[in-house]
């Protein structure tokens, strides 16, 4: 066990400890976080901006506090299950990833990390630039038509 990093809580810094067990070593310390957050602060005004500096949107946006974190040492993470078995993407929040991941090596999946530079998407990008909130949880690829029949029969 003492080849798994372990990074134990300090203060409310849970989005450091979390990626950085995640990514399994000392990726991230505040400081990183708190500049990646200012980064998408910046990235979110300037977008915000596009649509006018005078108006109300943008106005309401510059009297808000950040969403990417604060000083209690919140920052906002947004973590996706990929399973190609759902009709799309599931979002997962901070509170249910340790639970999702507990499940899914109970179910003997393999969980992967993998690390180095991956290629920018599209879909970072528009992630890093608003919070994203999920109205429907997607459903296993063929689970309509089961339930469908299943009510039928």
């Amino acid at each position: 066990m003492e080849s798994i990093f372990h990074e134990k809580q300090e203060g409310s810094l849970c989005a450091q400890h979390c990626l950085n067990n995640l990514l399994q070593g000392e990726y991230f310390t505040p400081v990183d976080l708190s500049s990646i957050a200012h980064q998408l602060d910046e990235e979110e005004r300037m977008r915000m901006a596009e649509g006018g500096i005078g108006s109300e949107e943008y106005i309401t946006f510059l009297q808000q506090p950040s969403g990417n974190m604060d000083d209690s040492g919140f920052f906002s993470i947004q973590w996706f299950n990929l399973n190609s078995l759902l009709t799309g993407p599931e979002l997962i929040s901070d509170a249910y990833l340790a639970l999702f991941l507990a499940q899914l090596q109970q179910e003997g999946y393999s969980i992967f990390v993998i690390r180095g530079n991956l290629p920018g998407c599209d879909a970072e990008q528009i992630l890093g630039n608003m919070k994203v909130q999920q109205q429907e949880r997607p459903k296993l690829i063929g689970e309509n038509e089961a339930q469908s029949s299943s009510g039928m029969g």
